[in-house]
């Protein structure tokens, strides 16, 4: 059997939406999902079983079965024949995580938290998840209806080429396509002038466009004979990498990035970029991390 499909549970309305994401992901792969919940508990000297003066089906623990069975129901629920599995794990969340990502096709988390995963995407916990995960990490955030396009962030980097694959074969998976997107980079201030002036500026705007669409069209070479059912559309806007990342997202399935980058999309786990996306996105995101990046 292929790898499974792993998501993050903590009972909050923002797990179960995970929950659901990640059980229609284990069917489009044909694989089982496995739903884990880190159990801090005992490490913080909590009594696991019931109070003395509660009722005999009280405690953390009896707390946490309740809600590892309501995830497990619920994936059932969302994806009839999926193998679903169930794993109560000691641990800090973030470390239990990472280590069930060693063998996952996906780790699955919502985008907000409760108990033993709060804060699971406040701050720089959210950076450590999509950047150390050892396989594509997927934040599902709220959303009514569901898009038919998924939103690739296009750098040029051979570290994003793992999420261009990744972006194909979902939407090999999904039914649907893709908009490459490249952010090129607005200029702010004014670039010198060649010494020759004979010679055609390299910072022109037609020559940086050019440059700009080859740069989008080789990252994408390639995928074409290999999902020849994905259509794509290539696009280089003139905005910075959070903007448009935020702004396509809204008519997006999935927004797909690598988790590190260069050009448009510098720094995209490394500070307020990554922030905003993980925050602000209307759509799910998948940060897909290249197996030979640095631990």
């Amino acid at each position: 059997m292929s790898a499974s499909v792993v998501v993050g549970v903590d009972g909050s309305p923002s797990s179960l939406d995970a929950v659901d994401a990640a059980a229609r992901e284990a069917r489009l792969r044909g694989c089982g999902l496995k739903v884990v919940h880190a159990f801090i508990w005992p490490g913080m000297h909590v009594p696991a079983g019931p109070s003395p003066l509660g009722p005999a089906e009280g405690g953390v623990r009896a707390m946490v079965e309740h809600l590892v069975g309501e995830a497990v129901q619920r994936a059932r629920a969302a994806a009839p024949g999926v193998e679903v599995a169930d794993a109560v794990v000691m641990g800090e969340p973030l470390s239990v995580l990472e280590v069930q990502s060693r063998k996952a096709a996906l780790v699955v988390v919502g985008s907000r938290g409760l108990s033993g995963f709060r804060g699971l995407l406040l701050g720089s916990t959210a950076v450590h998840l999509a950047a150390h995960a050892r396989c594509p990490v997927m934040v599902v955030r709220e959303r009514p209806d569901v898009a038919d396009r998924i939103v690739l962030g296009v750098d040029g980097s051979p570290a994003g080429d793992a999420a261009v694959e990744y972006a194909f074969a979902e939407a090999s998976l999904r039914g649907t396509g893709i908009i490459a997107l490249h952010a090129g980079a607005r200029r702010s201030v004014q670039a010198p002038p060649p010494q020759d002036a004979a010679i055609p500026s390299a910072y022109e705007p037609e020559m940086l466009m050019d440059s700009e669409e080859h740069l989008l069209a080789e990252a994408v070479a390639g995928r074409r004979e290999r999902y020849p059912n994905v259509l794509v559309e290539q696009k280089v806007v003139r905005a910075g990498a959070r903007e448009a990342l935020i702004e396509a997202s809204r008519d997006a399935e999935l927004l797909v990035v690598g988790a590190r980058g260069h050009g448009g999309f510098v720094g995209l786990l490394l500070g307020s970029v990554s922030q905003a996306l993980l925050h602000h996105a209307h759509c799910p995101v998948a940060v897909v991390r290249a197996p030979s990046a640095p631990q």
